[in-house]
């Protein structure tokens, strides 16, 4: 009975762990608000060629994430920063990204501006930049999963983070590559509906982590 009460501990503990972060990551990242930059972006491409630049933007976000949440504590070490401070600053970009769905000008918040947008239609690969990074991770989602591997340490939850981030990229692949049949059946006033709703969850994380942080210190002082 005791085996049976430490196996669905266990397995709350990693289902708790990899929605928490799922859900997260997913409103930060938000690959719905994606779909019309994806769309501009691949619209000389055929079916082949977008599903190979959703392809591999989904594998370098995993890459980019992957890399934030293993190694990016020892970036903070390396230049002196607490994670409090990550946090404060994390909660401040996220809510800023959510500021600018609301506001239904994601164009602003990803920082890709026309002329920038112009030149990318020459290259020959888009899935690194500006699809993977910065319009997908960004510093939100990076700060994010700093600060969630400093509270996530135990084993079970190292392994339900990684799934997350696994899944996510899954994710983000699944509606990069239907971007276009999305775009069609939602319409923009449907994309700017959603991407309004998710950005109203990404600014309450982001408040959420600006106002843990500040508990945090105050608890410390």
């Amino acid at each position: 009975m005791h085996d049976n009460n430490t196996i669905y501990e266990k397995m709350t503990v990693f289902f708790n762990t990899f929605l928490i972060l799922l859900g997260g990551l997913f409103s930060v990242l938000n690959p719905i608000g994606v779909i019309p930059f994806f769309v501009g972006l691949t619209q000389d491409y055929n079916k082949s060629e977008r599903s190979r630049v959703s392809f591999w933007t989904a594998i370098n976000v995993g890459i980019i994430l992957l890399i934030s949440f293993f190694a990016g504590e020892y970036v903070l070490r390396f230049f002196g920063i607490t994670i409090s401070a990550l946090r404060i600053a994390g909660g401040i970009l996220i809510a800023s990204s959510g500021f600018g769905l609301l506001n239904a000008n994601p164009k602003k918040r990803k920082g890709i501006s026309k002329e920038v947008e112009e030149d990318l239609q020459n290259r020959n690969s888009i899935a690194l930049t500006p699809l993977a990074m910065p319009m997908l991770a960004g510093p939100g989602s990076i700060s994010l999963l700093i600060a969630f591997n400093q509270d996530h340490t135990s084993t079970l939850e190292i392994l339900a983070s990684s799934f997350s981030i696994i899944i996510v990229s899954l994710l983000i692949f699944l509606i990069l590559r239907s971007a276009h049949y999305l775009a069609k059946y939602l319409g923009a006033s449907g994309i700017v509906a959603i991407s309004r709703i998710v950005g109203f969850l990404t600014v309450a994380i982001g408040i959420q982590y600006i106002i843990s942080s500040v508990l945090t210190i105050i608890r410390g002082i």
